[in-house]
């Protein structure tokens, strides 16, 4: 149950009130950002609060019970306060978003109208619009393992196990011929293919997935990658990239060697097999479908 303080409910029950919004963004990595749509800063609870940074809400919606309410965020990119970069990098994915009311002509009152996490966020013409989920949100996440064909691990993570040094390289961009392409340094050694599907990671820390890897007969190396860049990379950047799994238990086998890890059920059917019938050609004998 929400508690208004006492000088704040005496403010609010006044024929006139000097009250704003005022939010709170707490970024995964510790940092601690205060946004408020006064024309002020403002500064209570230990933050500072700037105006002018362009936030607005949009209409809320509350819920009762367990469902998860929803409610958006919308701002401009600042580079004193949320750049398009650090959006992009994720640095503000699952961030902590405290919704304050505040009494902007005597700050100290003020009360947390809410507590929400960051989830999708769009951008457009140099602005933001980022949708803030309730806690509740999290209870509609699966939970568990999910049964699969093709494993459900990452590369390199604990669950897999593989020692990712032999399956990395680096280098630095030469040539960016498109926001999907670059021709890189570094990487020669290597041949075509063996950083398809994999990531790499800028030195800036941006991070993009790789689709394709050529080695060109004049030695030059292209990397396609999955999307556009998001970021503006320029000649000379640095970066490592990673080679890919493409989960399958034959990769798994004949790559890494490492089928005793495999975190998938290659013998479980697919919707193919389930569906298909006896037809005199296939064995239907209850034996293994991969072997």
């Amino acid at each position: 149950m929400r508690t208004v303080p006492a000088d704040l409910a005496e403010h609010l029950a006044r024929e006139t009130t000097t009250t704003c919004h005022a939010w709170r963004v707490t970024r995964r990595d510790g940092i601690v950002l205060g946004f408020t749509e006064h024309d002020h800063d403002l500064t209570f609870d230990g933050t500072t609060f700037l105006a002018a940074s362009g936030f607005s809400a949009s209409e809320a919606e509350a819920a009762t019970g367990l469902s998860a309410g929803a409610d958006e965020v919308a701002g401009g990119f600042s580079s004193v306060a949320i750049r398009e970069q650090d959006l992009a990098a994720g640095r503000y994915d699952g961030a902590r978003v405290e919704l304050f009311l505040v009494n902007w002509a005597a700050p100290d009152q003020h009360v947390l109208l809410n507590v929400r996490e960051i989830g999708e966020v769009s951008r457009a013409g140099g602005q933001f619009r980022a949708e803030l989920r309730s806690p509740a949100h999290r209870l509609s996440q699966p939970q568990g393992r999910v049964y699969n064909r093709r494993c459900d691990a990452s590369l390199g993570d604990v669950r897999c196990g593989v020692d990712l040094d032999p399956w990395r390289g680096e280098g630095a961009v030469i040539t960016v011929r498109d926001a999907s392409r670059v021709v890189v340094s570094g990487l020669g050694g290597f041949e075509s293919g063996f950083f398809r599907q994999g990531v790499l990671t800028f030195s800036g820390g941006a991070t993009v997935d790789v689709d394709a890897h050529e080695k060109r007969p004049d030695g030059s190396v292209e990397l396609t990658f999955w999307l556009p860049l998001e970021m503006p990379v320029s000649p000379g950047d640095t970066f490592a990239v990673t080679a890919g799994c493409d989960k399958s238990f034959a990769t798994c086998r004949a790559r890494f060697a490492n089928h005793l890890n495999f975190r998938g059920f290659p013998h479980v059917p697919g919707a193919d097999f389930a569906y298909s019938y006896a037809d005199g050609e296939r064995v239907h004998d209850g034996g293994p479908i991969f072997e």
